[in-house]
């Protein structure tokens, strides 16, 4: 089966998620939260990412993570992920507790594509504090791909990872999950690039664009994606590709919002002020713009 073709296959099987002008979504990827040591990549940011989706909760936002939320490839116990980042977990279950929260798998936690590992993993755990189990999310569901449906016009907007146009990391997953567990997460600590990551791989990245964005011209569906770390949004006439980008950059965030059908590429960073305050900000880098003037301008 081609690249092309697993994109169709996940986007004919996709959960449908309706939607109307009143609608409010937020999405990040790629947030590969660790184990909170030397080689957890997402630790550096886990406070703009904290007060991001409190920021979210209180505004009524529903939350769509789009892949890699959790790093399973150099983790192999969930659980230390879930305690390190305890803060994290504890507003995505606000976000859960209120049916405003939408998972979707990517290569590095691609085993919850297996209902009985969400089951065992996401649904509760063993607070050490209590001495208790406790609820995380309860019934949740992991999707391989998820379509946002307006009730109006019915347009579409098509979310998946993205891996999927990565014939390595869609089909031989579990070679990359050992090499990076057991050869690369060693050697990241001494600075040396995974030559398999679209993220350090220019020419690979390009490969996976051009991959995505053909499937776009063939279907003529918005498309949102993460797997490359490269925050996009089309100009006009460009294809209708989207890319969240990820929470793992050196300087900050960055994600898609979606707001009265208008969506934006922002960033959540970390800067200063007047006698040198620290504080959080965010910043619209792209939009807002029409869902419905792409179409048009299509």
């Amino acid at each position: 089966m081609s690249a092309i073709q697993r994109i169709s296959q996940v986007f004919q099987q996709a959960h449908q998620i309706p939607f109307d002008d009143d609608s409010r979504f937020v999405l990040f990827s790629d947030c590969h939260r660790g184990d909170n040591s030397w080689a957890d990549d997402f630790a550096s940011n886990q406070s703009l990412l904290f007060h991001a989706l409190e920021h979210y909760y209180a505004e009524g936002f529903s939350y769509i993570e789009v892949g890699d939320g959790d790093e399973l490839w150099e983790n192999s116990k969930f659980g230390d992920i879930r305690q390190a980042h305890s803060h994290i977990f504890w507003v995505m279950r606000k976000f859960h507790e209120n049916q405003r929260l939408f998972l979707i798998y990517g290569n590095h936690d691609i085993e919850r594509s297996d209902p009985k590992v969400v089951d065992e993993t996401l649904q509760y755990y063993y607070d050490e504090r209590t001495g208790q189990v406790q609820p995380l999310f309860v019934n949740i569901q992991v999707y391989e791909g998820i379509i946002l449906n307006h009730v109006v016009n019915e347009r579409q907007l098509f979310i998946l990872h993205g891996h999927q146009a990565d014939p390595f990391n869609d089909r031989y997953w579990k070679i990359g999950r050992f090499t990076a567990r057991h050869f690369w997460r060693h050697l990241q600590l001494l600075g040396v690039k995974e030559p398999t990551s679209p993220a350090k791989n220019f020419k690979k990245r390009v490969q996976i664009e051009n991959t995505l964005n053909d499937w776009v011209k063939l279907s003529g569906q918005m498309l949102i994606a993460g797997h490359t770390h490269r925050p996009r949004i089309p100009a006009p006439g460009q294809p209708l590709y989207f890319n969240c980008g990820s929470c793992i950059h050196p300087r900050g965030i960055t994600g898609l919002e979606i707001v009265n059908s208008q969506i934006s590429l922002i960033k959540w960073w970390m800067t200063s002020g007047s006698g040198g305050a620290v504080y959080i900000k965010r910043q619209e880098l792209a939009g807002p713009i029409s869902i419905e003037s792409y179409y048009v301008q299509g």
